[in-house]
């Protein structure tokens, strides 16, 4: 084992045991190891030298993506969801292509000798939201269930929903790049095709199989966690070695698998989000020591810029659009509009869209200077700001009627995926 990888490994000891204290003071995950790696990389003190060429890296930031997507697709309880589908719906289906067209016109606008394929590419890659930047706000019982539910739901699917978008976009990318722009929508289309296909086949068989399997006392809780795990890692490479998208069918699968077991199976994703969760503070490493510490030595003003209308406007309005007759609040409408956090998904969509275009020849650096300022940005931003903000927004809520549609009662959805963080706030 190389030395780089004991530091990584003995970093994670002392983290996770002070994980609680850095939350109550409002120091995440993704700031520790986002910093972590910036120091310790390549281009800090050396000590963890990180190589995208290298095929294991590649591997160990797929994986992540696609076990989180299984986990997140399946341990949601859309079933519970009909007492208020139409918010996290008009997130989903109005705001996300919302956000993913006016990502890619700024980006354009700002960036147009990159051309249509990569301005749209980063519009879907800066798109999807990760509630474990903003946990405060996910976890406050002062917070109305109804926002803090709407916002869990979308958190837990856009990722899935966005990764098509993002196959799709970095094909017509990579096409514009090698002038073959007549051939990228079908080889993108039966890429997907693929996908959905092996997700639904396994996550039904899969699901039938341990259903059936505990039914009758054939397994225990414990096997068939260590299976499901299996379940959710085959789904990939399945999906991959047939030509297929490997994390839509994660996303597609995980749905399926949810849908066969009616969420009986509740317990037996524990195991898969404890290890997506450890792999994700690799992801979180390699993404600081590739991309923080060259935002300021290779500084791009327009990408900053940028990385600014994404976490403001972008997201702000097709959000507040998106939510026009349903007579939220403006306190409301700011915390949904701003409660955006781009997370592992973009991280990990990131490094793809990195492959594939090193793949062609395309330089990366605008790709890089895009989603590290927007990432690192969130990071940051939304970590600190997300218990100030969750305070102030519960305290106007105090004196507000009971009779507002924010305060509609109904059940808690728990957060989505395993997360170091302190207890909630009384």
């Amino acid at each position: 084992m190389s030395s780089g990888a004991v530091i990584f490994l003995v970093f994670i000891v002392v983290y996770a045991a002070f994980a609680v204290w850095l939350g109550k003071k409002s120091i995440t995950m993704p700031m520790v190891f986002l910093v972590f790696g910036a120091l310790t990389g390549s281009n800090g003190l050396g000590w963890i030298p990180i190589s995208m060429s290298a095929e294991e890296v590649k591997t160990v930031i797929e994986v992540t993506l696609a076990v989180l997507l299984f986990a997140d697709s399946s341990t949601l309880k859309l079933r519970q969801l009909k007492v208020d589908a139409e918010l996290p719906a008009r997130l989903l289906g109005l705001a996300l292509p919302m956000i993913i067209l006016s990502g890619g016109l700024v980006a354009l606008a700002l960036f147009p000798q990159e051309g249509l394929g990569f301005a749209l590419l980063i519009g879907a890659i800066l798109a999807p939201t990760d509630a474990a930047l903003g946990l405060p706000i996910f976890t406050n019982p002062r917070v109305p269930v109804r926002i803090r539910r709407a916002l869990n739901v979308e958190s837990g699917l856009n990722d899935g929903i966005a990764t098509p978008f993002v196959t799709l976009f970095s094909a017509l990318a990579v096409a514009e790049m090698t002038q073959s722009i007549s051939n990228w929508l079908t080889g993108a289309v039966i890429e997907i095709g693929m996908a959905v296909a092996v997700g639904a086949a396994l996550g039904l068989l899969g699901g039938w199989l341990f259903s059936t399997a505990m039914r009758k006392d054939l397994t225990s809780p414990a096997s068939e966690q260590i299976g499901t795990l299996a379940l959710a890692l085959a789904t990939y490479a399945t999906s991959i070695t047939l030509g297929g998208n490997g994390f839509i069918a994660s996303f597609v699968g995980g749905l399926f698998f949810s849908y066969i077991t009616r969420h009986r199976e509740r317990h037996a994703m524990e195991l898969t989000e404890a290890f997506g969760t450890l792999l994700s503070l690799f992801v979180w490493m390699v993404f600081g020591s590739l991309l923080v510490i060259p935002l300021f030595t290779h500084f791009n003003p327009l990408a900053l810029v940028y990385a600014v209308l994404s976490l403001t406007v972008i997201r702000m309005l097709p959000v507040g659009i998106s939510l026009l007759g349903m007579h939220f609040r403006r306190d409301t409408q700011l915390v949904i509009g701003w409660l955006g956090p781009r997370g592992l998904a973009s991280a990990v969509f990131t490094l793809i869209a990195f492959e594939a275009f090193h793949q062609v020849s395309r330089p990366e650096e605008i790709l890089f200077s895009l989603a590290g300022w927007t990432v690192t940005l969130s990071v940051l931003l939304h970590g600190f700001s997300a218990q100030p903000l969750a305070d102030w927004y519960a305290s106007r809520l105090a004196s507000a009627p009971a009779n507002i549609p924010e305060l509609m009662e109904m059940a808690e959805v728990e957060p989505q995926r395993t997360q170091f963080h302190p207890p909630a706030s009384p």
